[in-house]
């Protein structure tokens, strides 16, 4: 899972499209099952003309109409919540207490990621817990399926359009398996990066000279931390709404209840 080795050029070509976006592509889109298969053979041949490597093709090959996938776009209902009924179903009470344990337990960790990329572990310990309970559980759909029906699906085409060339190209560089497990929208690793924000901000942040976001909490929180300072994160400023920080939680999550809830949670646990 290095970051470093072949197609470093077609990972600098994938970035550049999932960030600034490129004229649509012509597989055409879908709103069920039916044409999955065959807008799977013409963007495969697409995406074999954009450089996209062997192992990422066969993979990409490999893929299933993901109707769990479907279902849960259809059915964000939580963010629809008030800021009580959401940290109540979320379970924010349980983060804060068990995030103030992590934050002495791995102090170092974060201490060395504060220096390097300004973030205090508050912000950081708050998308943990609210992503992945910690790392208990990370989801439980393929991410490469998930994430190429959801470019296939007409709602948000051109959105996970990018997001899926993100995802062939990490399992190109050897960043992901083809087979690896995530969330409903293809999210990975502790902190639930969409593949594209992986391709451009994961980072190794336990010094093994590999990045491995789905194994290691340090790669996870370290990316976590670089993608915030890249979205105007500034060492030492406040982060709850209306301070200069926040704009950088809004950008993880458009949410406004979930961007209210990370930082309260972050703020108990900051002390």
């Amino acid at each position: 899972m290095t970051l470093g080795g072949k197609a470093g050029w077609l990972a600098a070509t994938l970035v550049a499209f999932v960030l600034t976006g490129e004229p649509a592509l012509a597989a055409g889109c879908g709103n069920n099952a039916a044409g999955f298969e065959d807008w799977k053979r013409q963007f495969t041949q697409e995406a074999a003309a954009r450089g996209v490597g062997r192992r990422a093709l066969d993979a990409l090959q490999g893929t299933r109409y993901a109707s769990k996938t479907i279902a849960a776009d259809r059915g964000q209902k939580s963010f629809k919540l008030s800021l009580n009924s959401f940290m109540q179903k979320r379970g924010a009470s349980a983060i804060i207490s068990r995030g103030k344990s992590m934050k002495k337990k791995h102090a170092s960790l974060f201490a060395n990621i504060e220096q390097r990329y300004g973030v205090p572990a508050g912000p950081l310990i708050a998308i943990w817990g609210m992503e992945t309970g910690f790392g208990g559980f990370l989801g439980n759909q393929n991410i490469l399926s998930a994430v190429a029906t959801l470019a296939y699906d007409c709602r948000r085409s051109e959105f996970f359009t990018g997001h899926l060339y993100g995802a062939l190209a990490l399992i190109d560089r050897g960043m992901m398996s083809p087979n690896a497990i995530g969330a409903a929208h293809g999210e990975l690793g502790q902190t639930q990066f969409l593949p594209g924000n992986a391709l451009k901000f994961a980072v190794d942040g336990d010094g093994n000279g590999r990045i491995d976001m789905i194994g290691s909490s340090a790669d996870a929180l370290a990316s976590t931390a670089n993608f915030l300072r890249a979205h105007g994160w500034r060492a030492g400023a406040g982060y709850q709404p209306g301070q200069p920080n926040f704009r950088a939680i809004q950008g993880w999550n458009a949410a406004s209840v979930y961007q209210q809830a990370i930082a309260i949670i972050a703020k108990e646990i900051d002390g």
